[in-house]
């Protein structure tokens, strides 16, 4: 009997362990440091799962949060398998962590963060949200600490009282990348800031694959028949 009791009770842990967990899946995937590539105007989608038997799975309720906010999920999407869809994937994505966490303990938890990747060439848009009452008083933009350059940066800045947006139509890596900093001041809050890090990749030649196929096709059948309407001389120079 002494025996069969530590047994038991390592028995009884390890279902414990095994039910108190929580795994998520992605589509795409995500890498060993728990960071999903994506790029704009893609979708990203998260499955998030208690971790343990399966009995105890259909029970268990889920919880999502988006940098620590939580995330409006219907009754049916709670229990033991929950999912969360992200479209279109914009640059406010980027940094962007989700978590999914057991409603009864949220120490058990998993969480990925997106890492949103441009092309040179492709649209910059940033924006800030600035609505205050009273309204602020100026909104400035900086990269890598100093004041956006619009002109040389190809930049527009557009301001309607709610939002601040900064808009570069093509990207280009030099000019481009860094970080970027939007900052609002406030007579009665000061001053708040928010920051962006844009990590652009060089453009790359996509090779439309279809139209060669087809052009390769009709080349060969080209070749083909020219060789069965001429294949009785071919035959008989042959001989």
């Amino acid at each position: 009997m002494k025996l069969i009791r530590p047994l038991l009770f390592h028995f009884l842990l390890y279902c414990a362990t095994e039910t108190l967990g929580v795994k998520i899946q992605s589509v795409p995937g995500v890498n060993s440091e728990g960071v999903i590539q994506t790029e704009l105007e893609k979708t990203v989608s998260l499955v998030c799962q208690s971790d343990g038997d399966h009995e105890s799975q259909a029970d268990e309720e889920l919880v999502w949060k988006r940098n620590g906010a939580a995330i409006s999920l219907t009754e049916e999407n709670k229990k033991g398998h929950s999912s969360v869809c992200v479209t279109p994937i914009i640059y406010e994505d980027n940094g962007a962590t989700f978590t999914c966490h057991l409603s009864k303990n949220a120490t058990v938890t998993a969480s990925v963060t997106l890492n949103v990747t441009l092309e040179e060439e492709a649209v910059l848009v940033l924006q800030c949200d600035i609505w205050a009452n009273p309204p602020v008083f100026s909104v400035s933009w900086k990269l890598n600490g100093s004041t956006v350059d619009l002109l040389a940066g190809g930049f527009s800045v557009t301001n309607d009282g709610l939002t601040s947006r900064l808009t570069a139509k093509k990207m280009k890596k030099s000019l481009h990348e860094g970080t970027y900093q939007c900052t609002a001041e406030s007579p009665i809050y000061g001053g708040h800031s928010k920051q962006f890090i844009v990590a652009v990749t060089e453009k790359t030649l996509k090779v439309p694959l279809m139209p060669m196929i087809a052009g390769l096709v009709v080349v060969c059948l080209t070749a083909l028949l020219a060789i069965a309407s001429r294949w009785d001389k071919i035959t008989k120079c042959c001989k």
